[in-house]
């Protein structure tokens, strides 16, 4: 391997090496080591979904806009990967899924008309900013002009969220079910139906591979460029496998059984994958500070989902594993010399800003995300997670022929 293609991978080996120190000083803390684990969690998720271009929105539209049913066939698989690891897990700790218990710490949220429209908000807020809470946290690490306005458009719409609970929750929230499939079908009565819902959504979304040309067969994806040429027989020197690594992006099926894994084995030491629990609790203990929202929001805290409750102290795995995930996407990003920031403008700002109110009403009304509510609540068996996807992506599709009709 030559110089000119080694010098590239020498800063994001420093700073991998970096995170790798911090993880050992975190060794020594109270809880240290499921806060290395959230560190190194984050920086293999940052570096997975960087490199395969895990992305909700952008695999929502290449499907609405082109056909393209690949990186939506990635997030099934992904879910389905982490139906299997959950039901595992879930399995051995709490053995009977007996009507009224609920396994620990699970995203596992009420369903109503509230759930669906915070999912419609949280789609509306993708269109807007061009991706979800969880894309803008690796786009960040990427140089990407709107995802820091967006982040903070995503904290005001966690504060508005806030004032908003109450009167929601009021109307109901509070009487809705909390539905895990289990309980009324059995672990593997629930594992075979979420897999056929699955199925039979990947099977319609298979057509699109038959009216694809050969050629079009490649890799290339939004925002993710071309896809590295593939060898025509025989076996790859190392050399040139670690060279492809870092050229174009991951095939999508990568990212998917990839994000699946790392969901499945995150509940094992951790709480489950989330990515808006830090940016929440930050944002409501600010608020509370200031007197900006209510000092009792009814009922919040006793759900399970990304807790915004006030810290005692920022070192927490969620933090940790949003750290790890920036180091990680930051890492990827300069080896595949993906990295390239530029000057915002006021339309990239406003893109943002106004993306991220709707995103982060969406998180907070929602309890979670893409990664919180849709993949970890999915995984789960959990209902909410069904339906807040389901509007999401319904959302995302109806402000796509809105934006090409406007603009």
């Amino acid at each position: 391997m030559t110089i000119h293609a080694i010098t590239p991978l020498l800063l994001p080996a420093a700073l991998l090496a970096g995170l790798i120190a911090l993880g050992g000083t975190l060794d020594g803390q109270p809880g240290g080591r499921t806060l290395v684990f959230a560190l190194a969690t984050g920086v293999v998720l940052g570096l997975v979904l960087q490199r395969s271009r895990f992305c909700f929105y952008c695999h929502a539209r290449d499907w609405f806009e082109d056909r393209n049913p690949r990186g939506l066939l990635a997030i099934l698989l992904a879910l389905a990967v982490g139906l299997v690891g959950y039901t595992v897990v879930l399995g051995s700790w709490l053995p009977v899924p007996a009507p009224g218990k609920l396994p620990p710490d699970m995203h596992i949220g009420p369903v109503s008309w509230v759930l669906a429209v915070a999912g419609a908000s949280f789609g509306a807020g993708m269109v807007v900013s061009g991706s979800c809470i969880s894309a803008h946290w690796y786009r960040l690490a990427e140089g990407s002009v709107v995802s820091p306005f967006a982040l903070v458009g995503s904290a005001l719409g966690f504060v508005s969220g806030f004032l908003t609970w109450n009167p929601l929750y009021s109307l109901s929230v509070a009487d809705a079910p909390v539905v895990w499939l289990p309980t009324h079908f059995g672990y593997g009565g629930a594992l075979l139906l979420q897999l056929a819902v699955l199925a039979a959504l990947a099977a319609w979304l298979w057509r699109g591979f038959a009216r694809e040309a050969p050629q079009a067969r490649g890799d290339s994806g939004a925002g993710g460029g071309q896809g590295a040429p593939v060898a025509t027989g025989g076996v790859p020197p190392l050399r040139e496998v670690w060279a492809r690594l870092w050229q174009g992006r991951w095939a999508y099926w990568s990212g998917g059984l990839a994000v699946g894994l790392i969901g499945a084995f995150a509940i094992v030491r951790m709480r489950p994958l989330g990515v808006t629990a830090t940016l929440g609790s930050a944002a409501r203990s600010v608020a509370d500070q200031q007197g900006w929202i209510p000092e009792r929001l009814n009922g919040l805290d006793g759900f399970a989902g990304c807790a915004t409750l006030p810290p005692t102290t920022w070192l927490t795995p969620n933090a940790l594993l949003l750290a790890g995930l920036v180091g990680g996407a930051f890492a990827a990003a300069l080896a595949s010399r993906q990295f390239a920031p530029r000057w915002p403008t006021w339309r990239d700002a406003a893109r943002g800003l106004g993306g991220g109110v709707l995103l982060g009403w969406g998180a907070m009304t929602g309890l979670g995300c893409t990664i919180g509510t849709l993949l970890s609540g999915g995984m789960a068996g959990a209902l909410s997670g069904w339906v807040f996807g389901a509007a999401m992506f319904l959302a995302i599709w109806v402000g796509l022929k809105v934006k090409a009709r406007v603009f």
